[in-house]
């Protein structure tokens, strides 16, 4: 197996690697379309928000996700946008950003260590002959059941994207009746500041 490519491996067509995934074969196809995460610390004022999302939107692009919160700082707040698009349009929206007033630092976190997470609130049917099925698979996700309903669990389940996706997944069968997902939020790896 080689490194990852700009330019089209030989590869089984076949192969099956998660959208935005960074590992195996990064072919020219999916290099174009590939899941950035950007990171952006900006003033906590009213309209910054809107102003970033559209920019996104002239662009044509669409956020896949968006975790927004206060910093340790009440003036500042802490933007993480999951985009997918070719990381040159990307890279042009980021500078684009970055000469945003209330923008104070951007970063595209696509390519660097980083511990991404997400949370998920999943409302699921659990009737009593599927109970101790679905508390199995909330345990091997290592979940929580945060509300037990009559014929209903509300579960919790943090991890990266792929182990929700997953998640859903499985507990489809029983029944999802409604799930709600925070969105990605990530740290670098190491010392140095995210």
């Amino acid at each position: 197996m080689s490194d990852r490519t700009d330019v089209e491996p030989k590869e089984d067509k076949d192969t099956y690697y998660p959208e935005g995934s960074t590992y195996g074969f990064l072919t020219a196809e999916r290099a174009k379309r590939q899941l950035h995460s950007l990171s952006m610390i900006v003033e906590n004022r009213p309209r910054v928000l809107a102003k970033i999302a559209g920019l996104f939107s002239r662009r044509g692009y669409n956020i896949e996700s968006l975790a927004v919160s206060m910093t340790d700082n009440p003036s500042v707040s802490r933007m993480t946008i999951a985009v997918t698009g070719d990381s040159r349009s990307l890279a042009q929206i980021a500078n684009q950003l970055d000469k945003l007033p209330d923008v104070i630092k951007v970063t595209d976190y696509t390519n660097e260590p980083t511990v991404p997470r997400e949370l998920a609130l999943i409302k699921i049917r659990a009737d009593l002959a599927v109970r101790s099925s679905v508390m199995q698979l909330v345990e091997i996700f290592r979940g929580r059941i945060l509300d037990v309903g009559s014929s209903t669990f509300i579960v919790e389940v943090t991890g990266v994207p792929e182990k929700i996706d997953a998640m859903e997944d499985l507990m489809a069968p029983f029944g999802l009746i409604e799930v709600v997902r925070t969105g990605r939020i990530l740290l670098r790896r190491g010392s140095k500041e995210t």
